[in-house]
């Protein structure tokens, strides 16, 4: 990819064992480890702009001892650089390439962009016991479909289910003492009286209230990816989508949450009235899932108790 213009910052490239880091003039590649990252961290002036790809936890190690070096860390999700890669007609996919267009997208939308900011130490916490429950959850689905009907093995299957379902069992004790332990057992309160939602749901919604800085539900919304994408240019009306950003466990537990309330008082009314504009389930309980998303934020924005309504 052919630079013509001086960037200034780095932009990463994020694998498993190793980055791809773009300065603006070449790109090096160092392991993805502490010793190493700490290494190439001391070469750097201080206070440098870094657009690093947000990946499901391979990013962690550097961004957190960048912040502590007094980086500014811009994260990027995949999703969002393809769609720029479109955008600027780039036909290279490898890892340094982009490297170098995570730092062209940097310099071109600084402005645009948030700076990230660690967790809380209890936020971050719960957020790795949800990944972890939810690759248990997954784990032991895949594993149903893969062993059902082998009848010899029945009694062991059996038995390793029962793992699974104790270890799940284990985080969401773990979580709910997390949640206690972290002072936000009011909001937890908060988000167990909307109809719908349960205990991991609630502790769910808690972690990725306090993971950011919300000015109004539509950016909490957006954070969970759970706002719509329109396509429009002229009379051309394209597919309304979901952006499905960030996490993709709490949409799965919100979803979940939607699929129980559109069977209570609260929420059937408005589900049904979206079935009878024509939505399907799907789509008619994902728009219930974000009226709990805009409910539950604003209960805990306002640390007000829920008082039951019509949706």
């Amino acid at each position: 990819m052919t630079m013509h213009a001086t960037l200034e910052g780095l932009g990463v490239d994020v694998a498993k064992e190793w980055l791809d880091i773009f300065n603006g003039c070449v790109v090096v590649r160092i392991d993805n480890t502490a010793k190493a990252i700490r290494a190439y961290l001391k070469s750097l002036p201080s206070d440098m702009p870094i657009a690093v790809e947000a990946t499901n936890s391979y990013h962690e190690e550097f961004v957190h001892l960048a912040l502590a070096t007094g980086h500014t860390i811009y994260l990027v999700d995949a999703c969002k650089v393809a769609r720029y890669r479109e955008a600027v007609g780039v036909r290279i996919k490898t890892d340094g390439a982009d490297a170098q267009l995570l730092l062209r997208y940097l310099n071109a939308e600084i402005a645009h962009l948030r700076p990230y900011q660690l967790p809380p130490k209890a936020v971050k916490r719960m957020m790795t016991l949800l990944r972890a429950r939810a690759k248990l959850t997954h784990s032991k689905a895949a594993l149903k479909l893969s062993l059902a009907g082998i009848g010899e093995i029945a009694q062991t299957r059996n038995a390793l289910f029962a793992r699974f379902d104790h270890a799940i069992a284990v985080i969401d004790k773990k979580l709910v003492e997390c949640v206690k332990q972290s002072g936000y057992i009011d909001d937890y309160n908060r988000c167990l009286t909307i109809n719908g939602v349960g205990p991991l749901n609630a502790a769910a919604l808690v972690a990725f209230y306090h993971r950011g800085e919300f000015s109004k539900a539509d950016s909490f919304v957006s954070f969970m990816g759970l706002d719509v994408r329109v396509k429009e240019s002229g009379r051309y009306r394209g597919k309304r989508k979901l952006t499905k950003k960030g996490n993709p466990e709490i949409r799965r537990l919100l979803f979940n949450a939607a699929r129980v309330g559109a069977r209570t008082e609260q929420w059937k009314p408005y589900y049904d009235a979206l079935r009878e504009r024509g939505l399907t389930t799907t789509a008619a309980a994902v728009a219930v899932s974000r009226k709990i998303a805009k409910l539950a934020f604003a209960l805990m924005r306002d640390q007000t108790e829920y008082q039951p309504r019509m949706a």
